[in-house]
């Protein structure tokens, strides 16, 4: 009895993190995705439109969506789109239909992003806070350095400085960032969005796991989530040294 209840699973722990593994890889790929595509050119703007209206206005409702939980971000869009009390729009469980299988290749994709619309949209909310932050900051930093004064005083256009001179130097850290962003946002939010909206991830498979005192797959996930960790690190070592040369000392020297 005790060996039921704690290996309720009759499957090697491998196939089923493997098999859980998509999911959650998926969900965060393309909200870091996402996050950087919004968060770049927001702190672009904002750093051209440093002390503006517009610079004041973006950074109030930045900092207010990430000082919301995104597990309740969750919980409001399920009440206003998914059926709750007003609309019901998009599917409030899953990442496919019941008839996946019977769709077309664009159905499928169509299926898969409508399925993935509120999940993401949850994670959004409080993760393009930082990255906006330091995308701005990063491009004040370079705005007064000196070759950006001598590229100005050469006659080149404001958006030939920013963008053909400032960009490249701004972005080292926020490029070479992107697996970290990866890991920290599959790390806090994954766990409470499979788990609010049901997706067979490892997050939900890891708090199923806790509940039924299945160790094994406890350690499993643990396993997982920290060798990716150590994985995306290494990459993005190796994105700083590719990106920015001058990080490598034995090639100056």
């Amino acid at each position: 009895m005790i060996l039921e209840k704690v290996f309720f699973r009759d499957q090697k722990v491998t196939s089923i993190v493997l098999d859980k593994m998509p999911v959650s890889i998926s969900l965060g790929l393309w909200t870091t995705l996402l996050v950087y595509l919004i968060s770049i050119p927001l702190g672009i703007r904002k750093a051209i439109k440093d002390g503006s209206k517009f610079d004041i206005v973006s950074s109030s409702i930045v900092t207010i969506g990430y000082a919301i939980p995104n597990f309740l971000f969750a919980v409001i869009l399920i009440v206003f789109f998914a059926g709750g009390r007003f609309y019901d729009i998009f599917p409030l469980r899953g990442l496919f239909s019941e008839n996946f299988d019977e769709l077309t290749l664009f159905q499928k994709i169509i299926d898969y992003f409508w399925h993935l619309a509120l999940p993401l949209t949850a994670m959004l909310v409080s993760g393009f806070a930082g990255l906006t932050f330091l995308t701005k900051n990063s491009f004040l930093d370079q705005v007064n350095q000196q070759y950006v004064i001598t590229a100005r005083s050469k006659g080149l256009t404001e958006r030939k400085v920013l963008y053909g001179h400032v960009f490249r130097n701004a972005m080292l850290i926020v490029i070479a960032g992107f697996p970290s962003a990866f890991i920290g946002i599959l790390f806090s939010s994954s766990l409470f969005i499979e788990v609010i909206f049901s997706l067979d991830g490892l997050g939900l498979l890891g708090y199923e796991a806790a509940l039924t005192r299945d160790y094994p797959v406890i350690f499993a996930t643990l396993y997982f989530f920290s060798l990716l960790g150590l994985f995306m690190g290494i990459i993005g070592d190796f994105m700083y040294s590719i990106i920015d040369p001058r990080i490598d000392f034995e090639s100056r020297q």
